[in-house]
């Protein structure tokens, strides 16, 4: 079968994330291996707006496997709406003129929600587009899983294992905030794996009297610390009302007035409810905001397996021309779904899930009466 894809575009887009060079390598070497020429564009979709690029060969893909990061470079800009000098400009059709100007017959582009939305901009413009679902979140519609989310649950599930230490040593409460947007996947998977007696997620507003009757509980069972695992994006019953009623959040304080009605401090969904776990129960909490640890370091094999199987994948719909698709992973086979069913769209933890069930069959409360 002859090779329909002579020239192949790629770049990496939104926050970086463990398993981007070995996607990159994965992509790479398929296609080189077909006959492709293959041209890499630096720092996501602002590379291609100012046509900054890099010839990819088999010397610069070769050795970067198991590196984190990415060799070609991410940022957050977006096509339609890129900010250029004092202006916020849609740049698309300079994007696609890019694209033509390299001979590119199609741009893979990996990255997470927001890059399938932008990828699905370029090929309305008639550029042609393969996405690669990237995200430690796991909230990209139409795969089971993303690439990077395996390591992000390891990395926060070791964390949750080393604050078990402290919260026993010192009988305390430790809440732990975990990354993942407006989806529950990482603080979820963590929780659980990690033990934590309360993890909270997006999908499942929380009412702090849940949460202080649970931790009240242990204590008069003899159980003198407690894990408390929060999803960054996590919100009360009283946001989530405000939300339906509103259309929007109400914007956060970034500060509020101590007892004594002098002391201010930057509160986060975290501290917030850590300050109102020490109020209720009295009982000493602590607070561990893992970060940008999550996003960084070396893939895990799992990871590294699952981006080669992805890229190679990406490799194989190039040759034969099929454009315009994410490679996703169903049933445990990466498959190409229509870009159209992904973009825009935010994959949640479902109320039934497993996991959930899972949860609350090892009496994990999830700060609501959920019921098994």
């Amino acid at each position: 079968m002859s090779n329909k894809t002579k020239c192949v575009g790629i770049l990496t887009s939104g926050g970086d994330c463990p398993g981007l060079n070995a996607a990159i390598r994965g992509v790479a070497k398929s296609a080189m291996a077909n006959g492709s020429r293959v041209v890499g564009f630096l720092d996501g979709f602002r590379g291609l707006v100012e046509n900054r690029t890099m010839v990819l060969e088999d010397r610069n893909v070769s050795g970067i496997l198991t590196n984190g990061g990415t060799i070609l470079g991410t940022s957050r800009d977006k096509p339609r709406k890129m900010p250029m000098g004092d202006q916020i400009l849609d740049v698309t059709d300079i994007a696609v003129a890019n694209a033509q100007r390299n001979h590119i017959d199609c741009l893979v582009c990996l990255g997470g929600n927001g890059t399938q939305k932008n990828a699905m901009d370029l090929c309305k413009k008639g550029l042609n587009v393969i996405t690669l679902p990237k995200t430690i979140d796991n909230d990209v519609a139409e795969t089971d899983i993303t690439f990077g989310f395996d390591t992000a649950i390891e990395i926060a599930t070791d964390a949750i294992d080393k604050l078990h230490t402290t919260a026993t040593s010192h009988h305390r409460v430790i809440v732990c905030e975990i990354m993942g947007n407006k989806a529950g996947w990482l603080t979820l998977g963590a929780g659980i794996a990690g033990g934590a007696d309360v993890i909270l997620i997006p999908e499942l507003p929380y009412k702090i009297e849940s949460i202080v009757d649970h931790l009240l509980a242990r204590r008069r069972h003899q159980k003198r610390f407690s894990i408390v695992a929060v999803a960054e994006g996590a919100l009360s019953k009283k946001e989530s009302d405000e939300i339906k009623e509103n259309g929007k959040k109400k914007k956060k304080k970034k500060t509020y007035m101590d007892d004594d009605g002098t002391y201010l401090v930057e509160e986060t969904t975290s501290t917030k409810i850590a300050r109102k776990i020490t109020q209720a129960c009295g009982i000493d909490t602590r607070v561990t905001r893992l970060g940008h640890v999550q996003r960084g370091g070396s893939p895990s094999a799992s990871d590294r397996l699952l981006c080669t199987r992805l890229g190679t994948k990406v490799g194989q719909l190039l040759a034969e021309g099929v454009y315009n698709v994410m490679v996703g992973v169903k049933n445990n086979k990466c498959v190409p779904v229509d870009l159209e069913k992904v973009a825009g769209i935010t994959r949640k933890v479902p109320s039934d899930h497993e996991w959930i069930k899972t949860a609350l069959l090892v009496d994990t409360n999830l700060g609501c009466e959920l019921k098994i």
